[in-house]
């Protein structure tokens, strides 16, 4: 039997979505966070707009949070809707979006905020010169055991790191995402893990929280700010207390800064 063809890679090129912060308001730019939305396992079809929409919130909360210090917002557009095996479209689009930044707004620091397929493509292109920091929330990662090698973890050297993962996720592994960082923290200090307890993959329960935490890390590691005392906790605590931090219910109401 013949070999069934590959769907042919579409002529297309990622995108920068529209500008949410002070780029859209003609000012100044000090500092960047691209989103990386979720995706599919493979898939050369167009990204859907809702996975790109379901980033939106999270963006324009960024946003207004790191309005005084210069923050610029952008939900990448991928190329494809798939990760597709070794092609893995999603870093290369990520890695593409840097390239981009650097070009729009010259030396600014950059924060990779992924969802999903795009933590793990956020995770996989903070090797980029330019970027500082990763977010990765309910990270999609291979299973080591079913792979040849796991994920590698050197180029997070000299980055900050922070995964947010629902206990109860049962489309993305939990477990998966904690070895991931166990492996990285070994070669870098400031990588930490919050655990959201009952809360699944897109951490409905406990959204607030999680946009409260992913501002407050956004914000201190793109400006150089002290970190609210749980992240500050829980970068500074040995494996595996600051891997399995627990997001407290409530964070962020009453930080003042």
């Amino acid at each position: 039997m013949a070999q069934q063809a590959l769907p042919e890679r579409p002529d297309r090129s990622a995108r920068l979505g529209r500008p949410v912060g002070v780029a859209a308001e003609g000012k100044a730019v000090g500092g960047v966070a691209l989103l990386l939305p979720d995706g599919a396992p493979t898939g050369t079809r167009r990204p859907s707009a809702l996975s790109a929409a379901a980033m939106w919130p999270l963006a324009r909360g960024l946003a207004k949070a790191g309005r005084p210090e210069g923050l610029t917002a952008h939900v990448v557009r991928y190329r494809c809707r798939g990760w597709n095996g070794p092609a893995a479209d999603p870093v290369a689009d990520a890695e593409w979006a840097a390239d981009e930044v650097v070009r729009r707004y010259g030396d600014v620091p950059i924060c990779l905020v992924g969802m999903g397929m795009g933590a793990r493509a956020a995770l996989l292109a903070a090797g980029h010169s330019a970027v500082g920091s990763v977010l990765a929330i309910a990270p999609w990662l291979p299973n080591p055991e079913a792979t040849l090698s796991p994920d590698p973890v050197k180029h997070l050297a000299g980055r900050q790191v922070l995964v947010v993962h629902g206990s109860n996720d049962e489309h993305t592994d939990p477990e998966l995402s904690y070895r991931l960082v166990e492996r990285a923290k070994k070669i870098n200090s400031t990588v930490c893990r919050f655990e959201v307890h009952t809360d699944g993959h897109r951490l409905h329960q406990h959204r607030q929280e999680v946009y409260a935490l992913a501002a407050d890390f956004a914000l201190g590691s793109l400006f150089d700010q002290d970190y609210a005392r749980p992240l500050a906790d829980a970068l500074a605590a040995p494996p595996p207390l600051g891997l399995r931090m627990p997001l407290a219910a409530g964070f962020g109401s009453s930080l003042r800064r």
